[in-house]
């Protein structure tokens, strides 16, 4: 791997990069995932159902954040991917603040729709840059620290959404200057959505591009069908890890999504204290998920285990699914705080080294592009998905609100082994990618 020849080669600086897009990716998580503390407020004023709600939350955000991660990730392949993130990042915080304003179901349905192309240049974009900064020795921690955004943004959002909205339903009106009267779910919009402009300010300002890990012309880009032609010669690869963690990120969306909902129905709790219990829970448990998985498959991988963060993600989704499953019968709040607790910290292994796997097995000027295809099938597949299977469950399977406790323990009991079977049956042949990039 190229060594930086510029201030940025020194650790100080490296880990100061990675503190920054993790700040970038709190936000990115906060401006996506607030909408898993906003079901009962929405749902009332929109007068809808868990299944549309589902859709406001995962599809009209996945879709145009999935296909417009291709194009985006041919520009992070052969351009600046600081200005790109910069860019990405004002436009999908502009767009949250945009989602306070809308009146209708549709309205905030394409708000989130570009909330969602916002999002879209942060995840190749960054992957690339973090790769060209560390050296694979501590690869892993460094993408797990920076996926530490995920936790802590979607903790961040359910307990400030939960203080937010306990708020705001003390006003009898709302007004702001310019906006007029609104409610209080459109003023929490404003609040998480604004602040993210000054996180680009941030970046565009004290964060310097990276070298290329490679001698390629930086302003070549490799055509996708190449790139499709190239995964689809390694299909058993790339396709086992691909399709394998998507299958198992259905149930760690939905449970992202629909958390705070499932302490209020099962256990009466109020939107400010499911926000403040499931976003400690967030914090805590899934920020030691991400920080352990990273810790562990670093260790192993200097240990010459190459397919090291595989075994890590099929390990997690093992221990996940009994986890899920005793959220269907779980009593009493303390127990269901405890099992969530373990299911959200399974949860969050895949979160840094998913994206890893598919760093290492995937040439320099490929991996923006290759990154771009995993999180378009991840998000339509598991947010797109996975919240609305959770949905449907609770409203046709079961027929009662008070049954997505249910619901979770059947789609962890289901999906959680299938992905792992899937991911396992094609480790020998990513293991056969890895070693092919060392060479």
């Amino acid at each position: 791997m190229q060594r930086l020849s510029n201030p940025g080669s020194s650790a100080t600086y490296r880990w100061y990069v990675i503190m920054v897009l993790l700040l970038a990716q709190m936000f990115s998580f906060l401006d996506r995932m607030i909408m898993g503390l906003l079901v009962g407020p929405i749902r009332e004023s929109f007068a809808i159902s868990d299944t549309q709600y589902s859709l406001l939350a995962g599809l009209a955000f996945s879709l145009f954040y999935a296909l417009m991660g291709i194009p985006l990730a041919r520009i992070a392949d052969s351009r600046n991917r600081r200005n790109l993130i910069t860019w990405g990042i004002a436009v999908w915080s502009f767009m949250t603040a945009v989602c306070g304003l809308a009146k209708n179901f549709w309205a905030l349905f394409f708000a989130r729709v570009g909330v969602g192309v916002g999002e879209a240049a942060l995840g190749p974009a960054a992957y690339s840059m973090i790769t060209d900064y560390f050296p694979k020795s501590t690869l892993a921690r460094a993408l797990s620290v920076y996926m530490l955004g995920v936790t802590l943004g979607s903790g961040f959002a359910y307990m400030l959404g939960g203080a937010v909205v306990a708020y705001v339903q003390t006003l009898e009106v709302i007004s702001l200057p310019v906006v007029g009267e609104m409610e209080g779910w459109q003023l929490t919009f404003f609040i998480v959505g604004l602040p993210g402009l000054l996180v680009a300010l941030l970046l565009r300002t004290t964060v310097a591009e990276p070298p290329r890990g490679d001698s390629a012309d930086a302003k070549s880009s490799i055509p996708i069908p190449e790139v499709l032609r190239y995964t689809w010669q390694r299909r058993r690869a790339y396709g086992c890890h691909i399709f394998g963690v998507s299958i198992f990120v259905m149930v760690v969306y939905a449970l992202n999504l629909w958390g705070p909902t499932y302490f209020i129905r099962t256990f009466e709790f109020s939107i400010a204290e499911a926000g403040w219990t499931f976003g400690l829970v967030m914090l805590g448990a899934g920020s030691a998920g991400l920080l352990f998985a990273g810790v562990v498959a670093d260790k192993w991988m200097q240990k010459g285990v190459p397919d090291a963060y595989v075994r890590v993600i099929v390990i997690s989704m093992l221990c996940m699914m009994p986890c899920t499953i005793g959220l269907g019968f779980v009593s009493s709040p303390a127990a269901g705080i405890v099992v969530m607790s373990l299911a959200v910290f399974f949860s969050a292994f895949q979160g840094g080294i998913t994206g890893g796997t598919l760093q290492l097995m995937t040439p320099n000027r490929m991996r923006g592009q290759v990154m771009a295809v995993y999180l378009l099938v991840a998000n339509l597949i598991g947010l797109g998905l996975g919240p609305t299977v959770l949905a449907l469950t609770t409203d046709y399977v079961f027929g009662a609100d008070e049954a997505i406790g249910q619901a979770i323990a059947l789609s962890g009991a289901i999906l959680c082994p299938i992905g792992a079977i899937m991911l396992w049956s094609g480790i020998r042949a990513i293991r056969a990618e890895i070693e092919a990039q060392q060479d």
